[in-house]
């Protein structure tokens, strides 16, 4: 599974006749930054960061909060209908995305959604959004019920107990959940393809398809990009890794 993200970065530093070559070699014998300098100077690069930052991070933003609400509601409340509804959770998840593009494409174009950020947005914010409560659910039903109780005899409403003491601790939750988010929305090529048609609204992965040409492929730029590409979501899981460990409510039953 290494050797696939190893190959990819070294050929980003290989020379494209050395790419083209059928002597290949484990390290290049030369390095190059010539493709990181071609990939940046493709048409709509800067347009291509500029969709891709607005669409993943709302959308992800956007599924966090539905998710956590929800995830709270099935795993504190008892309601007519949550057995019902939490097994549609599971059946949504069996729905493949691409039996779904055509309903997909046909509701988008009647509410004027094509072409449109908020469009692909909401594809993704919906898409994401079951495995999301139900990953975040996991992390609710484990946080004790006497901390809000607690809480709430101190003077805290249902909601300010959940924001102020159930929230914090979901944070290991809220980290896997929104790394699951992030990778769908960033790496997520075919819906956006369909959805996004014009060239300056195009995220970074639809975007990649115009280093394949009629005079044939820039394997180097194509290769600098995606690395390029990769790099957001490492660092964003870099960030949060400490979040994911679980294991904060029993510090918290202690104090």
């Amino acid at each position: 599974m290494i050797f696939p993200v190893y190959w990819l970065v070294v050929s980003s530093l290989r020379p494209n006749k050395e790419i083209r070559s059928y002597d290949q070699t484990l390290w290049p014998s030369s390095l190059t930054f010539d493709n990181f300098a071609r990939a940046i100077d493709y048409e709509n690069f800067g347009t291509a960061i500029k969709a891709s930052l607005i669409i993943s991070i709302t959308a992800v933003v956007g599924a966090m909060l539905l998710a956590t609400v929800a995830a709270y509601a099935i795993g504190r409340f008892r309601f007519h209908g949550r057995r019902v509804f939490m097994i549609v959770l599971i059946l949504v998840q069996l729905l493949p995305p691409t039996a779904m593009l055509i309903p997909i494409y046909l509701q988008l174009n009647d509410f004027g959604a094509l072409n449109e950020y908020w469009g692909i947005i909401i594809i993704y914010l919906v898409s994401t959004l079951p495995f999301a409560t139900w990953m975040i659910r996991g992390f609710v039903i484990n946080i004790p019920k006497e901390l809000e109780e607690s809480a709430m005899v101190d003077g805290c409403t249902q909601m300010g107990a959940f924001w102020r003491i159930i929230f914090p601790l979901l944070a290991p939750g809220l980290a896997a959940a929104s790394i699951y988010s992030l990778i769908n929305a960033w790496n997520e090529y075919m819906l956006a393809y369909i959805v996004l048609q014009d060239n300056d609204k195009y995220t970074l992965n639809v975007w990649l398809a115009n280093f394949t040409t009629a005079r044939g492929v820039d394997y180097g730029a194509l290769m600098a990009a995606s690395t390029m590409i990769a790099i957001p979501v490492v660092i964003f899981f870099m960030i949060i890794q400490k979040k994911m460990a679980a294991g904060l409510t029993s510090g918290a039953v202690k104090g």
